[in-house]
């Protein structure tokens, strides 16, 4: 008999390395892949679907805020949740998430302006900051993570169906006129209500968390949070917005100084608070931890990168469209896959983890380098080639860091030491999208005029260059890259070479962030796996007893 997070008690059978059985656990990962699949879906169809509900809501000017308002209360609440979690158990807090996520997608189809749904996807946000931390901290819980590389492959099946439906589905949607009375695109958000209703039955029948209850008094980090918030929101404001306003520009200007104001009363803040931080300075103590989280806010700029970049090549330069695109990144998909189902059982029965981050992160820098080649005229099987080994890097990388970040602390620190793993990636994949679309979009004038002076000699080529129209077309072409289609196969030639020749820097420039990933890894010391789930190591610690057998 067991206490639950939710009051409850209950009997259940035991693994060799936790409370539940294998089927048990199968069980409560369908709810809790289903909460992960609402932020994992809702990152691809919406990106997909934005210009033609920005179209349909007269607010194309502004759409980036809604991804911006969504961007800062999912990556401000991450730590949040994670401590939360900690002190008063993860799995009423889950619910929550859920609960704020329904409703905000559901609010998010009923907007009416592109102003409201920036509102509303701020809502949405704050539910789904906590839906991936929650679920990975959730899995520590339940088994040791020796066992829990087992269920990898089940994630990383739940991440690559939604990168492929996210865009077919997003693409159906903002493509139908109406469905059942209700514009098309509005089906975006209200997909997530059924989906996230099922979640919720699920995970309330299934999971029963035996947690030790908080001992002694509870400290809250309101200041922590407080100058996280000042901290974040004009960096990530920045960051979204920053090529629009000017990198250097007077509002950039004030929101890097406001923000390196809330990093010093961050880290003041955490000082002060000690082990009850969101992000105990204690962390940063430990060297496996320290590692991890430097490498993954520079595996995230690698990552983000890579993976952001590849649909636009496959959209400009081949002339894809988003649900094209979607499928032709496939390869990256199923080397994904493989490498984190291989790399999860693998580490099962030996409980080595430490060589597949570096070996990951030596694939990822290969693959970038590949693609740094890429040009307008490659063959698609080449470029899909380098996305298979650029999918086996990655699979090697996500996991193991966090089963080290998950061993390397003390039970009862699970949660927020997924959070902070989970947290800098996410900052470092926001950054570095940023300043690699910064560089995408800086470079790629000149080198167009620079195709175009090449190709100058090719008789429609000089023709369009001579046609004042054309000027006008070339200087929308940044903006809105599906005219390219439009145009004669000769003069668009020029401009996907521009396209192709600035994403060869950017995939150099990401790779070079690989590289650095690797050099960090190598510092990693050798972590031995806990052979119990991170809820019988706490309730030993706590003196609760071991679990029943």
């Amino acid at each position: 008999m067991a206490t639950t997070d939710d009051g409850a008690t209950t009997e259940t059978d035991t693994t060799e390395s936790g409370d539940y059985s294998h089927a048990q656990i199968l069980a409560i990962l369908a709810g809790l892949m289903m909460g992960m699949f609402l932020g994992a879906l809702d990152q691809t169809i919406v990106s997909t679907s934005i210009r033609t509900i920005a179209d349909d809501l007269n607010g194309l000017s502004i759409q980036a805020w809604v991804t911006t308002a969504y961007l800062i209360t999912a990556t401000i609440t991450t730590p949040i949740y994670g401590k939360l979690g900690d002190l008063y158990g993860r799995k009423k807090l889950f619910l929550f998430a859920i609960s704020v996520f329904i409703v905000g997608s559901a609010l998010c189809s009923f907007a009416g302006s592109m102003t409201q749904l920036a509102a509303f996807r701020a809502l949405q946000g704050l539910g789904a900051g906590g839906l991936f931390t929650l679920v990975l901290a959730i899995i520590g819980d339940l088994v040791s993570p020796r066992e829990r590389a087992r269920y990898t492959g089940y994630f990383m099946a739940m991440f690559g169906t939604s990168s492929v439906l996210g865009p077919l589905i997003g693409g159906f949607f903002a493509g139908t006129d109406s469905i059942f009375g209700v514009t098309g695109w509005r089906w975006v958000f209200l997909v997530n209500v059924p989906i996230g209703l099922a979640a919720l039955v699920v995970v309330t029948r299934t999971l029963h968390l035996k947690t030790p209850a908080p001992t002694g008094k509870i400290r809250i980090d309101w200041w922590g949070a407080a100058s996280l918030v000042v901290a974040l929101v004009p960096v990530l404001t920045v960051a979204e917005q920053g090529r629009e306003w000017g990198w250097v520009s007077g509002r950039s200007i004030t929101a890097y100084v406001v923000g390196a104001i809330g990093l010093v009363a961050f880290v003041l803040a955490e000082r002060a608070m000690g082990d009850a931080a969101l992000i105990p300075p204690k962390l940063f103590k430990i060297r496996a931890a320290l590692v991890t989280i430097t490498a993954s806010v520079v595996v995230g700029v690698a990552m983000f990168g890579g993976i952001f970049l590849l649909p636009l090549y496959m959209q400009i330069v081949h002339g894809a469209s988003p649900t094209e695109s979607g499928l032709l990144t496939l390869p990256m998909v199923a080397g994904l896959m493989i490498a984190s189902i291989g790399s999860g059982r693998i580490i099962s029965r030996t409980g080595q983890v430490r060589m597949f981050p570096i070996v990951g992160s030596a694939l990822v820098v290969v693959a970038l380098v590949l693609l740094s080649f890429t040009t307008a005229d490659t063959a698609l099987v080449l470029v899909m080639l380098a996305m298979l080994v650029l999918g086996l890097g990655l699979g090697q990388c996500m996991q193991p860091l966090l089963l080290t970040m998950q061993s390397a602390v003390p039970p009862s620190d699970i949660g927020v030491a997924t959070s902070s793993a989970t947290f800098f990636r996410q900052m470092g994949g926001t950054l570095g999208v940023a300043v690699l679309l910064s560089v995408l979009f800086g470079t790629v004038g000149g080198n167009i005029s620079t195709a175009f002076a090449d190709e100058g000699d090719n008789p429609k080529v000089a023709a369009a260059l001579q046609d004042p129209s054309f000027q006008d077309t070339l200087a929308g072409v940044q903006d809105d890259s599906s005219v390219i289609e439009t145009l004669d196969p000769a003069v668009a030639h020029p401009i996907k070479v521009g396209f192709a020749e600035s994403m060869d820097t950017v995939f150099l420039l990401a790779a070079g962030a690989g590289l650095l990933a690797f050099l960090i890894l190598l510092l990693m010391p050798k972590v031995e796996l806990r052979a119990t789930s991170a809820a019988a190591a706490a309730r030993a610690e706590s003196g609760t007893g071991p679990p029943r057998p």
